[in-house]
């Protein structure tokens, strides 16, 4: 029998080429007057960013713009975000960018209406309905936050990720255009689309996950597998970065109806300690812990070999061959080895620490105990 489970789908979601227009139309139907954009200073001076700028503006709307969000979004970022959303009465989000910008204007969406601070809201049944609505534009194909309701914080005092999550901050709309990741870099490309590959395995493989979850997950390691290698060496393929937007999408629906597992784990305490990009330490990190998994996942991660294109008949050679073939990827793409984050080994302890602690270790599909944390950590240095 199959687990009794929720789909909830909060957020209308609004695909493809040059769709980026519909945004004056979204903004009409929320009856926005005073609107946030919420990005970062990489995307600020940008004529994506004036593009949108002009959709707003050809509406007769007013905005501002607060691009100060940094990467793995701080709890100062948000907090002052907030302060600023409240003070200009803004009555409309619009998140402009990649999982950063997108996670922290969810978090605004809260505090800009119901005050404290952002790590007040950690935990279940803390956030109430009253939210700021928000529009989310994402301009990398990786984090499938445009899609999430949860949104996931740096904690700058205890050096510590943490999650928010309810239905009240998804955004009312996505707006998903892949004509806006014609300009990602490579290595942005690269370590994005790894991410978005970890979200759809371990959405797919993770002990609490549901058929639906399942399926879009699978199906988004398709996409991404077949094409990340394409949009990485030619940026300018439209074609390729379409099908690693819907890829990071579908893996965006796919984690966020189950959950992530110990990749993320360990990603978010790397990311808590060293500010390392959270794409970055998910891609350095999973085919080790696949490696781990493959005695409990080993059936699943033979037909996540063979949505990547791996003819293999036989299960377990079919799940090495995939795990393998990760690996392989990762090399093609230019994607570095953990030493290349000044990673130091006398922080594994705490680093397993912290990752034993996350919310999500629970979903792995094979236990983990701290021990097994720092032997991950060790095996993924010394590899």
């Amino acid at each position: 029998m199959i687990n009794i489970f929720d789909f909830i789908l909060p957020t209308k979601i609004r695909y493809g080429k040059g769709i980026i227009e519909v945004l004056g139309e979204e903004l009409r139907l929320l009856n926005a007057k005073k609107v946030m954009v919420i990005t970062d200073k990489g995307l600020a001076k940008t004529d994506m960013l004036k593009k949108l700028i002009f959709i707003i503006q050809k509406e007769g709307i007013d905005f501002v713009i607060y691009d100060a969000i940094e990467a793995n979004p701080k709890d100062y970022n948000v907090e002052d975000c907030a302060a600023k959303a409240r003070e200009i009465s803004a009555d409309t989000l619009v998140a402009f960018g990649g999982g950063s910008p997108i996670d922290a204007a969810k978090a605004v969406a809260v505090l800009a209406k119901q005050g404290g601070k952002v790590r007040d809201y950690q935990g279940k049944g803390k956030i109430k309905d009253d939210c700021l609505p928000l529009l989310t534009i994402p301009t990398t194909a990786g984090t499938g936050s445009e899609v999430t309701f949860s949104s996931v914080i740096t904690d700058t005092k205890e050096k510590f990720k943490f999650t928010i999550k309810s239905t009240a901050i998804a955004a009312k709309t996505a707006i998903i255009d892949p004509e806006l990741t014609l300009t990602v870099p490579p290595m942005t490309t690269a370590a994005t689309g790894i991410d978005a590959l970890t979200h759809a395995i371990e959405g797919y493989t993770a002990n609490c996950t549901e058929p639906i979850a399942e399926a879009v997950g699978l199906y988004a390691v398709e996409y991404i597998a077949k094409n990340i290698v394409e949009a990485v060496k030619n940026g300018s393929n439209l074609e390729a970065r379409d099908k690693m937007m819907m890829g990071s999408l579908l893996a965006g629906l796919s984690f966020s109806h189950a959950d992530v597992a110990s990749v993320h784990c360990m990603a978010e305490a790397l990311g808590s300690i060293y500010d390392a990009p959270h794409g970055m330490c998910n891609s350095i990190l999973l085919p080790y812990v696949m490696e781990y998994n493959l005695p409990e996942a080993g059936y699943k991660y033979a037909r996540i070999a063979r949505a990547m294109g791996i003819d293999e008949a036989d299960d377990n050679k079919a799940a090495e061959k995939g795990i393998e073939h990760i690996k392989q990827l990762s090399r093609e793409i230019g994607l570095p080895v953990i030493k290349s984050l000044n990673v130091n080994p006398d922080d594994f302890e705490l680093l397993a620490e912290m990752s034993v602690k996350n919310g999500s270790n629970a979903s792995n599909p094979r236990s983990v105990t701290k021990e097994d944390y720092v032997m991950l950590f060790n095996k993924a240095y010394n590899d």
